[in-house]
């Protein structure tokens, strides 16, 4: 008994050993990542068309590789600094090349064909913050930051003492329209008797332009509040240097002295999350626009200034709450800027409208030459 019990041992040690032997020689043969197959890693890719030392870049990049983190996928970064055909059709192949799943065009400036991506590549997921583009397989995503607009124009009423506030932005398109006008809606509700000022620069980043026509707001024109839609920190360092307050644009501008009462700012990492979550559940809604508003947390205000007084900060939480509650700023009697009706009482303007026909500012915006 003990004879055979003793040849049973040894075997089993025999095969234990042999084992041990060939997960040796498959490890050296074959290295030691065994356990995970890249190419079958989910690949998720970012094209921008700045650096990210640009904030409005930074932001997107930051939080974009964040979530492919969460949820186990590989990032892919790219930067397509020229908006140039060849070189965007370029950046996209070898993306592709590289085994992108899916891809987020992350500007709304790029004004090229579709088949420089969605019709080339069919079965590749595509994503831009452009409305311009619809497609089965590209999906536009934007936010409703005009709603930040909104608040930040009601905070703008309250402080202002001279009645006018300064608007400096790139130039005229819908949705810079959109947000001017607005700014303007949420001025005007808490203060009736002041009006906006827009002075536009020709250009997203242009330094020398966008500090004088920050200049020019408080000087000439008697601005003592101030807000852009620029990709740069000129205007709130220009306004800084003037003494003069000032309401930011997504950049959390830290490091500025009270007159920087608070900042319109999306959180991209709630819309990238909620995006990558559509896509990997397969709900993703290609062809449709993904809007996301206030209630769903990616548009804030950031931290206020000192300046801004317990009243205010509760006034604004009350018209948050109108937002959070279904409010549609641009509903009701709307007029423009010359005089003519784009809204009646009980009707709304579409999303529609807002994206593509907002070639208006409306009444108590002025344009300043």
């Amino acid at each position: 008994m003990q004879i055979n019990s003793n040849k049973r041992w040894l075997k089993r040690l025999l095969i234990l050993g042999g084992l041990i032997i060939i997960t040796i020689l498959f490890v050296l043969t074959f290295g030691f990542d065994v356990s995970v197959d890249d190419k079958k890693q989910e690949r998720l890719a970012l094209l921008l068309i700045d650096s990210t030392n640009d904030e409005w870049e930074n932001a997107q990049y930051s939080n974009m590789k964040e979530i492919c983190f969460e949820v186990g996928a590989m990032f892919l970064h790219r930067q397509n600094s020229a908006e140039n055909a060849v070189k965007f059709k370029d950046t996209i192949s070898e993306l592709v090349r590289d085994g992108a799943n899916m891809i987020f065009v992350a500007t709304p400036t790029y004004s090229l064909p579709r088949e420089y991506f969605a019709e080339e590549y069919p079965d590749i997921a595509f994503a831009t913050n452009s409305a311009d583009y619809k497609e089965k397989n590209l999906t536009p995503y934007l936010v409703r930051m005009y709603q930040g607009r909104w608040l930040s124009g009601a905070l703008a009423g309250m402080k202002t003492k001279t009645n006018v506030v300064g608007y400096v932005a790139p130039f005229s398109d819908s949705l810079i329209n959109v947000e001017i006008s607005a700014f303007a809606l949420g001025l005007q509700r808490t203060n009736p008797n002041a009006k906006v000022v827009v002075m536009w620069t020709g250009d997203w980043q242009n330094v020398k332009v966008a500090a004088d026509c920050t200049e020019r707001l408080v000087r000439e024109a008697n601005a003592d509040i101030i807000t852009y839609h620029q990709n740069d920190r000129t205007v709130p360092d220009t306004a800084e240097t003037l003494n003069v307050d000032f309401i930011g644009y997504n950049d959390s501008l830290e490091g500025y002295s009270p007159h920087h009462l608070t900042t319109v700012k999306c959180r991209w990492d709630v819309y990238y999350r909620y995006i990558i979550n559509k896509y990997r559940k397969g709900e993703l809604n290609h062809g449709g626009d993904h809007w996301l508003d206030i209630r769903s947390g990616s548009v804030v205000l950031t931290k206020y200034s000192s300046l801004v007084t317990p009243e205010m900060k509760r006034k604004i939480e009350e018209l948050r709450q109108e937002l959070v509650n279904g409010r549609n700023i641009f509903s009701g009697d709307i007029y423009d800027n010359e005089g003519i009706k784009h809204c009646a009482d009980g009707e709304t303007i579409s999303d529609k409208a807002l994206l593509f026909r907002t070639n208006w500012l409306v009444r108590g915006v002025e344009v300043y030459e």
